[in-house]
């Protein structure tokens, strides 16, 4: 910390140094000290306005710039997030929710949606009322599941970049919440009072729910920024009804 503040003196000295040697000569060559006063001033005066321009635009625009970077940089991490584990529970999930024929009819994202159907799908989502039936054969395979990827589940909460998207933060919470609970059961499930059952229901919802709304927003950034990666994820949608990476004909092809 010296060393920095000692370098910054030492380059306003050399700076106001250079500037009071450049007007010196100035006055050596034309001896005229009122004209290098009324521009002084007039360099001064102007100088408010360079600040208000660097505040008020570039340093926005470089601030656009920066989140831009940092929310591509988060993307990164959601996409991972949904390869490793996220479409695994998405399918999961649907198997626990008894209504989900119905949720995708509102969430299967088609190549050709817009920003309307990706937030009309969006809201869907939040507010679908899930009618979830937690038996204990499905929750031992997701207790399962999930014990499998609990370190990687905790290096993502260890990235700062998801602070940076309080929707994912919410999403991991609500995940890692429901692994936890799950791991304090029996391996089996069985013995489990039914209010139990309704509690870890409970978390299921909140945890599918936020899965579903944030899987939509991370196609949605497929389709805007990288249109290869968004068609592999319509075609590999664990919200579709059939999923399929293969690349099927047309209607009109042979």
């Amino acid at each position: 910390m010296k060393n920095d503040r000692s370098w910054k003196i030492w380059l306003v000295v050399i700076f106001l140094a250079a500037s009071a040697g450049i007007y010196y000569v100035h006055f050596m060559i034309f001896n005229d000290v009122h004209h290098i006063f009324l521009y002084m001033i007039g360099d001064l005066a102007f100088l408010f306005i360079d600040i208000l321009v660097v505040i008020l635009f570039i340093e926005g625009l470089l601030e656009r710039r920066e989140k831009k970077s940092r929310l591509n940089k988060l993307n990164m991490v959601i996409g991972i997030f949904f390869s490793e584990l996220g479409m695994e529970l998405l399918r999961s999930f649907s198997a626990l929710v008894k209504n989900a024929d119905v949720l995708r009819s509102e969430t299967d994202v088609a190549p050709g949606w817009t920003p309307s159907d990706f937030a009309n799908a969006r809201r869907a989502a939040r507010s679908f009322p899930f009618e979830v039936t937690a038996d204990h054969a499905s929750l031992s395979r997701l207790r399962t599941v999930l014990e499998s990827k609990r370190a990687f589940m905790l290096s993502l909460l260890e990235n700062p970049n998801i602070l940076d998207h309080e929707r994912f933060t919410d999403l991991m919470w609500a995940v890692f919440h429901l692994s936890e609970e799950l791991s304090y059961r029996p391996e089996d499930m069985t013995g489990l009072p039914e209010k139990d059952l309704h509690h870890l229901a409970g978390d299921l919802r909140r945890a599918y729910s936020s899965m579903v709304s944030e899987w939509i927003s991370y196609t949605e950034h497929l389709k805007a920024s990288y249109p290869f990666l968004f068609s592999l994820a319509v075609r590999i949608n664990p919200l579709s009804t059939a999923p399929s990476a293969v690349v099927l004909p047309s209607a009109g092809e042979a």
